[in-house]
């Protein structure tokens, strides 16, 4: 079986814009991610002004430590939802070039079983049984492929449950430390 210059240039031409379509999709990741760091150095600035201001107009010792033990809670939910929104780009532009992988790999696949079928067509007589062991090892590779495509999605989906727990342990923990501080700072 050999290819036409239509094909070739058809099959170019869907490759050009898988690639193109990639490179968006990064791209447009890049700019969240940017967006992302611009707001939350915005947020940060503008934390530390305040900040300051409130330590500055502190009247005594215990309403400096008071402001410093409540400075503890915020500063760790926002790095916690800084990095779920990290992990939320990051999993989406992940996401989104495993969708195009994939569908690439069914079309490649399609395409080859194809070409197997028509080589097995216009196999010479008593080649039976070799067509019939190719077929099947092609056939296991497929579900080869499918198994690995599974293991990898529930392997993701683990790990997004495990950062989910980790966050909200982190935020757990930022609570019970600003709760122990702003007591201890009471008492003094």
């Amino acid at each position: 079986m050999s290819l036409t210059p239509e094909q070739v240039i058809a099959a170019q031409k869907a490759n050009l814009e898988t690639f193109f379509g990639l490179t968006n999709k990064a791209f447009e990741g890049f700019e969240k991610l940017v967006e992302l760091n611009v707001t939350a150095s915005r947020a940060a600035l503008a934390d530390v002004a305040q900040h300051t201001q409130a330590v500055l107009a502190a009247k005594d010792p215990q309403e400096l430590l008071s402001l410093q033990a409540g400075l503890l809670q915020p500063i760790a939910e926002k790095s916690v939802a800084y990095s779920r929104h990290l992990y939320d780009i990051a999993s989406g532009t992940s996401t989104e070039f495993g969708k195009t992988f994939e569908s690439q790999a069914v079309e490649a696949q399609r395409n080859f079983n194809s070409l197997v079928d028509t080589a097995a067509k216009n196999a010479p007589a008593g080649s039976e049984t070799t067509v019939a062991v190719f077929k099947s090892a092609v056939s296991a590779a497929n579900n080869a492929f499918e198994s690995v495509q599974k293991a990898v999605k529930q392997a993701s989906d683990v790990a997004e449950a495990n950062f989910n727990a980790v966050a909200n342990s982190a935020t757990n923990a930022a609570k019970t430390a600003t709760a122990t501080a702003t007591a201890a700072a009471r008492k003094r």
